[in-house]
């Protein structure tokens, strides 16, 4: 009976983990390379931002997880098994949460916030009337988040839109397909544009990985 109850609660997690990197037993999940060097969206983002953010603040949420995962595949009562669900919660979706977000953007000399033409920017026009429209929306709800979290813009399966959406802390997105997400945590941004949270969305545009999200979209509307 345990065996099963056990088994039962952790199948949300195998699901929620399943497009995350894996490994041996022993560290199920590693911090991925960035596909760019640590200076290259300057001067949107700093080079002191992205090695901190992503060497520390990422590499923090893999070893969070690789530690509670270890203990749950020790624990030996249903108590044990709940206790873990917070940690599996906040660094698991922290880590799928930044391995979206690098891929997510581009150095602006090789294409970073340059939209190409296609079913993706029809979409975006579709769905929000222009993408300038799309861009202000998608700043606006996203600086409006209370403390820290993400600004998405998402494909829904129900509606077969693009829709924004936010969560809380790092919560991943899980009621929609994320195309783009932006980082509101302030380790993202505070170094460079202190409190400004309008300046740093504003920015980010320049090196928003366009070619990527319109892959995203395109696989999600299939």
């Amino acid at each position: 009976m345990f065996a099963l109850a056990r088994n039962a609660l952790r199948a949300p997690a195998r699901r929620a983990f399943a497009n995350a990197p894996a490994a041996a037993a022993a560290s199920l999940h590693t911090l991925p390379d960035l596909p760019y060097a640590y200076n290259a969206l300057e001067p949107y983002i700093s080079e002191e931002i992205m090695k901190l953010h992503h060497s520390k603040h990422h590499q923090t949420y893999v070893n969070g997880l690789n530690a509670a995962e270890e203990s749950y595949a020790k624990a030996t009562s249903v108590k044990e098994v709940i206790a873990l669900q917070a940690a599996i919660k906040f660094n698991g979706g922290g880590h799928i949460n930044h391995s979206l977000f690098w891929k997510n953007l581009a150095p602006n000399a090789e294409g970073g916030g340059q939209i190409p033409e296609g079913a993706f920017k029809n979409a975006l026009e579709r769905d929000f009337g222009s993408v300038e429209n799309f861009k202000k929306e998608l700043n606006t709800q996203t600086a409006a988040v209370q403390g820290s979290g993400w600004g998405w813009l998402g494909y829904s399966p129900k509606s077969k839109k693009l829709e924004i959406v936010t969560t809380a802390n790092q919560d991943p997105l899980i009621t929609h397909i994320p195309i783009i997400g932006i980082d509101i945590w302030e380790h993202a941004f505070y170094l460079q544009y202190k409190n400004v949270k309008p300046d740093y969305l504003n920015a980010i545009w320049n090196v928003i990985n366009f070619k990527e999200a319109a892959k995203r979209f395109e696989d999600a509307a299939k």
